[in-house]
């Protein structure tokens, strides 16, 4: 049996929030403190203080609605960059957060190709589909044969944990933004991702991995959407990144004769 076969793995009305969620005298003055602002501005990227500090009201709505946002897109594209000492996986995906199931393909990154082909999840259940010669994509519908089905493991697995927090950043109501400052969520930077400008914020924690508060990173753009995640994991020493929009999203459709559950 592969590494995967062994090891393989939350409605759009009013919304209610959830809880929890100098002056100078001579010219001479004047040159250094010119100098004094070319070199501030060079090192801080044009006055912008450097983090952690603490949310601006209009940062922390943008955390408090960005798996809503998710929600409401109906599903994302994703890749998920797993680590592993023996060599990563990276899974290109689809995930439907109003259904709560993820459908892609998953390969090895810096191994062999023991534990590529398909997958599809749910928060309980890890179904796979060994493929020798796993395409770049997961095609449209799931084959009907060759799948293994397992339990999802809560801890232990690394794999098994970064589906499982993929699957939680969509719901279906936004955080309380006025309680995340208090449960540690702070802003950490700028960035751009994809050409998309992006504030990087640290919190809520992974709800799928327990003590991952403060450890969880959200690249998050202007109106809220969500570009990137990284998340510590308790059971290995690089985290698990996930990307959105990545390449063409498709509806995911379940495995024939599986049923998923919540």
């Amino acid at each position: 049996m592969n590494l995967l076969a062994s090891r393989i793995v939350r409605k759009t009305t009013k919304i209610r929030p959830r809880r929890l969620r100098w002056p100078l005298a001579v010219a001479g003055g004047i040159a250094l403190i010119a100098v004094a602002v070319v070199v501030l501005a060079l090192v801080t990227g044009g006055g912008t203080p450097a983090g952690p500090r603490a949310l601006t009201a209009d940062e922390a709505n943008r955390l408090a609605i960005t798996r809503f946002r998710n929600y409401q897109a109906g599903g994302r594209a994703v890749t998920i960059t797993v680590p592993s000492a023996e060599g990563g996986l990276a899974i290109t995906a689809s995930i439907d957060y109003r259904a709560k199931i993820g459908y892609g393909v998953v390969r090895g990154a810096g191994r062999d190709t023991s534990s590529d082909g398909l997958i599809e999840w749910t928060a309980s259940t890890v179904l796979v589909d060994p493929l020798t010669d796993a395409p770049a994509t997961a095609p449209a519908t799931p084959p009907a044969a060759d799948w293994f089905s397992r339990p999802l493991q809560s801890a232990g697995s690394a794999l098994d944990s970064s589906l499982a927090i993929a699957l939680s950043l969509g719901d279906d109501r936004p955080d309380n933004a006025e309680l995340l400052p208090q449960n540690g969520a702070t802003w950490v930077g700028a960035d751009q991702v994809d050409g998309h400008a992006v504030d990087v914020m640290t919190g809520p924690g992974a709800r799928a991995e327990t003590g991952t508060t403060g450890n969880v990173r959200y690249w998050i753009g202007a109106d809220g959407t969500m570009y990137r995640v990284r998340a510590n994991l308790a059971s290995e020493t690089e985290p698990v990144i996930i990307d959105f929009d990545t390449h063409t999203f498709v509806a995911v459709q379940p495995v024939p004769g599986f049923t998923p559950t919540r």
